[in-house]
């Protein structure tokens, strides 16, 4: 975050782009040419949780340009990030994290206070297609996540390793 001004993170609904179960983020930041000293590092972060109470998307529910509206709304009128925004507390979809709390959490961005009470995204699947999709999904994420945790314990991740892990 020393490099770049990292202002918006858009938390989209599950599977929209990949597969039913795949989380994708759309970051908005402002990059610089040098590193930037500590004290003028950004102060925080604003996340928008698109993806808490969201409908289950997929074929027969395609996310559309007016799913947007209240995000485009909370972000502003300023592309880079600097119009006055509100925080919307523990239970709107606009928060604002402070450099400090995003530390804490070891610079780990998957940040999220909204239960999600929709139904699961699973309920909307219909085809065998749908199905395998989101299946696959799953399994991507998951073999993702296990990656990430051999390489955090110090090994390499190599795909036997993660064979045997998984047996």
């Amino acid at each position: 975050m020393n490099w770049c001004d990292l202002h918006t993170i858009l938390r989209l609904p599950t599977g929209i782009f990949y597969a039913q179960g795949v989380k994708t983020n759309v970051l908005f930041f402002v990059r610089s040419e040098e590193e930037a000293p500590a004290e003028d590092a950004p102060k925080a972060v604003w996340i928008y949780d698109m993806r808490s109470g969201a409908p289950p998307y997929g074929k027969t529910n395609p996310l559309k340009p007016s799913d947007f509206d209240d995000f485009v709304r909370a972000f502003g009128d300023d592309p880079y990030g600097r119009a006055t925004r509100k925080d919307k507390g523990e239970t709107g979809h606009f928060r604002r994290f402070t450099r400090e709390e995003v530390a804490a959490r070891a610079d780990n961005l998957d940040i999220t206070w909204l239960k999600d009470t929709s139904a699961d995204a699973e309920d909307g699947l219909e085809t065998p297609e749908e199905i395998a999709s989101a299946i696959e999904g799953h399994l991507a994420a998951a073999l993702e996540e296990v990656r990430a945790l051999v390489e955090e314990l110090g090994a390499e991740a190599t795909e036997p390793a993660i064979e045997e892990a998984a047996e």
